[in-house]
């Protein structure tokens, strides 16, 4: 009963905090017009959203902390190096964001740093990731007991996580491209990841993830049809990372594919777009990320972005089963 108590709280205080912090931040935002460029690529339907407010990942990464550090100080939630880790990867690809973001608008263009940049970082932060879970005595063992599967890695572990950091974070990246999507798909998908931290004993990564939840629905007050403000690459490079980060910790990295499959779909989308052009010299898709391609077939945003979160549910709860009960 105290669990589930914790778990409410930790959605309330998340979503309040983000909540009250929106109101607060949008109009700073519109004040300093920090406003969002949008691609000649994707549209006439999404001209209108330019000047819309970004950076707005600041909004859940802010509530976020404040909930855990305030949940640490009272110790209702003891400290681990799991919750270190995490704070890690959570804060580093904030700042992996927020540079991208701050250097598109300074620049006026869509163009921040370099991959070759965003990599740098990322291999930095995949590094501390890695020293801190050897040090604690973490398993470098790719295991999935449904599959039977027990395979030892060794010190290419580390080489696997940062594997998983990248690949989760530009997946969430990807996906950010209609109101309320990539928002909505994470709350989904955190939750699942809080229920089966909670299930298999991490319950410090599942309150974790429960915050992060609460925080994203408070963002999704603003970020919804007809979107106040957009999350940035600030917010999703950190959801897509944090993602991968419990993930790895709860060994549940197989899972991960089945509870962010949307973004995983999205992601593949883009690959066979390239592979089919460089090769074929043709088209697959008539737009890549794969939601743009409903946009095209004449789809409304509010059902594309609806359709994905019912599809990110279905696999959401399928993650679930696979992860704690198969």
């Amino acid at each position: 009963m105290l669990l589930l108590t914790k778990a409410v709280f930790a959605v309330m205080i998340g979503f309040l905090f983000a909540s009250l912090l929106g109101v607060i931040l949008i109009p700073m935002l519109k004040k300093m017009h920090i406003g969002q460029k949008i691609s000649v690529f994707v549209g006439e339907s999404h001209r209108k959203k330019e000047g819309t407010p970004t950076m707005g990942g600041l909004i859940f990464i802010f509530s976020t902390l404040i909930t855990m550090l305030s949940l640490l100080v009272t110790k209702k939630v003891p400290y681990t190096s799991n919750l270190g880790i995490v704070f890690i990867v959570f804060i580093g690809h904030a700042l992996i964001g927020f540079l991208d973001d701050y250097l598109s608008i300074k620049k006026k263009n869509n163009e921040g740093l370099t991959t070759y940049q965003k990599l740098f970082m990322q291999v930095l932060i995949a590094i501390v990731f890695f020293y801190i879970y050897m040090k604690n005595g973490g398993q470098t063992a790719f295991t999935v007991g449904t599959l039977h599967i027990d395979l030892e890695l060794g010190f290419i572990y580390g080489i696997f996580i940062l594997l998983v950091l990248v690949g989760s974070s530009n997946a969430v990246n990807l996906t950010d491209g209609l109101d309320g999507l990539a928002g909505g798909l994470s709350a989904i998908a955190f939750i699942a990841f809080a229920l089966i931290s909670l299930m298999v004993g991490y319950e410090d990564l599942g309150i974790f993830s429960l915050v992060l939840c609460g925080s994203l629905l408070g963002f999704l007050v603003f970020n919804t049809y007809p979107a106040k403000i957009f999350m940035g690459d600030t917010g999703s490079l950190t959801l897509g990372g944090t993602m991968g980060a419990i993930a790895i910790l709860t060994h549940r990295e197989l899972t991960l594919v089945v509870v962010a499959g949307v973004f995983v779909v999205e992601t593949l989308s883009v690959i066979i777009q390239s592979i089919a052009v460089q090769v074929f010299h043709r088209k697959v898709f008539l737009m890549t990320p794969i939601h743009h391609h409903f946009e095209k077939l004449g789809w409304k945003e509010q059902d594309i972005v609806k359709m994905f979160w019912i599809f990110g549910l279905v696999l959401a709860m399928s993650g679930i089963i696979f992860g704690v009960w198969l």
